[in-house]
């Protein structure tokens, strides 16, 4: 029987266990997850602290017991992948709850490992890291135990930002500080001041270029010479690929520890494949290398990997990503699609910038929305976008994303025929602007 092993279950593993036996009934399937809970909603996981989602059941997706009923697959929770021998075609596995070290033999790997958060490099017992459900009942229950009144948030991505709006909300006195001036980088820098102009609105307390010097108890002392007390500190201070395990095998590594992969999610090693944060890819409209650890890629790769392996083919090709991303923080959205900004250098490009009303201005709650749209100065073709509002940065961002796939240019831009009704756009919406402004 032909065996399949996958190593790690949230995202990408989950779902492309799922989905291979979905395509085939007979291999045997294996998961092994080194974690509490097999699949959650990491993305709600922010939400939950803040009281928007109130069920604690609605961030868990499903059990081992339940992929073993309804699926026929085996989940082994607490189960930790700490070697691969490939030319054995085996792995080596710890259980956490028993100490038991042993060698699993496997057909196919896929390897979903992940990406762990950054360790704060100052130990405390109020230091906290939100990367999983264990991490979120850990906060959860810390902030109803102690009362936490008082809350510092240490890095400004979108979990720190998540976190920040939510502790807010709960009626958490927050603060929050980064150790440079360019907090979520996804975006555009400027086009962040929304960002501190809702801070300041609130009167939420911010400092950048700040770090942590000491923690004593509840008392933090900062590089700025700053000193504070706070009940809870939450860190998001970057993520590392869960690939240590991996470098005494012949699996090839790039300098940061991801996995490189090819169109079918392929490693350098035969029967191998990767998927989710831990793998290095690339852009679908540059073709550059890159690393994007967001959902749709993982869940994407899940089902090609799915329908490659129960087909014995090369038919289900990646055509790449383009890193479609979103955060809300109170009451604006930003997004951003294509290559990240720092990345423009290697192009010869144009930017054209519209800020309108994403409806109709006589409308009730017309709101500006900024669109920024850069272009290959050669091709025309839309290389990044970003926009920033209070409501419509999403379907904006979409409608850009889709472009892109579609290999429209800037100047086709003035052809999509956007549905109008007072309430939802205007007769010559931001995106058609971007297209007649890049005459």
């Amino acid at each position: 029987m032909n065996k399949i092993i996958v190593i790690g279950a949230v995202a990408g593993g989950a779902t492309v266990a799922s989905q291979i036996r979905r395509l085939d009934s007979d291999s045997e399937i294996v998961v092994y997850e080194k974690d509490r809970d097999m699949s959650f909603a990491n993305c709600g996981l922010p939400y939950y602290l803040g009281n928007v989602v109130e069920d604690r059941d609605y961030m868990l997706s499903a059990t081992p017991e339940q992929f073993l009923d309804k699926k026929n697959i085996t989940v082994k929770t607490f189960h930790e992948a700490i070697a691969l021998n490939d030319q054995d075609k085996t792995i080596r596995v710890k259980n956490h709850q028993t100490g038991e070290i042993f060698e699993d033999h496997y057909d196919q790997l896929i390897l979903s490992p992940g990406c762990r958060a950054r360790q704060f490099p100052i130990e405390s017992d109020r230091v906290f890291t939100l990367r999983n459900l264990v991490d979120t009942d850990k906060i959860e229950d810390f902030i109803v135990q102690n009362n936490v009144q008082k809350a510092l948030v240490v890095g400004a991505g979108y979990i720190s930002l998540e976190i920040l709006e939510n502790l807010h909300n709960r009626n958490i006195e927050t603060t929050l500080i980064h150790r440079s001036d360019h907090i979520n980088k996804s975006m555009d820098k400027d086009l962040n001041q929304v960002i501190f102009d809702e801070l300041e609105k609130r009167q939420i307390n911010y400092r950048l270029d700040e770090e942590i010097k000491h923690i004593e108890n509840k008392t933090v002392t900062f590089k700025s010479g700053h000193v504070e007390d706070y009940d809870i500190i939450i860190t998001g201070i970057g993520i590392e690929p869960n690939s240590d395990w991996l470098q005494t095998s012949q699996l090839k590594l790039n300098d940061r520890g991801y996995i490189p992969v090819n169109e079918y999610f392929e490693t350098n090693l035969d029967d191998v494949y990767a998927i989710g944060d831990i793998i290095e890819t690339f852009y679908r409209h540059t073709q550059q290398p890159t690393t994007v650890t967001l959902a749709w890629g993982a869940h994407r790769a899940a089902s090609l990997v799915a329908e490659n392996i129960s087909s014995k083919s090369h038919m289900a090709k990646f055509k790449g990503l383009l890193g479609t991303n979103i955060v809300r923080f109170f009451d604006y959205a930003l997004g951003s699609v294509g290559i990240a900004e720092h990345e423009l250098e290697n192009y010869d490009y144009t930017v054209i910038e519209q800020t309108q009303k994403q409806h109709a201005g006589y409308y009730p709650d017309a709101q500006p929305i900024t669109l920024r749209v850069y272009f290959d100065n050669s091709t025309r073709k839309i290389l990044r976008a970003c926009a920033v509002g209070k409501d419509g940065v999403d379907k904006r961002i979409d409608i850009l994303s889709t472009a892109i796939i579609g290999d429209l240019t800037v100047d086709d831009l003035r052809d999509i025929e956007i549905a109008y009704a007072p309430p939802f756009s205007s007769p010559k919406d931001i995106v058609n602007m971007i297209g007649y402004k890049a005459q």
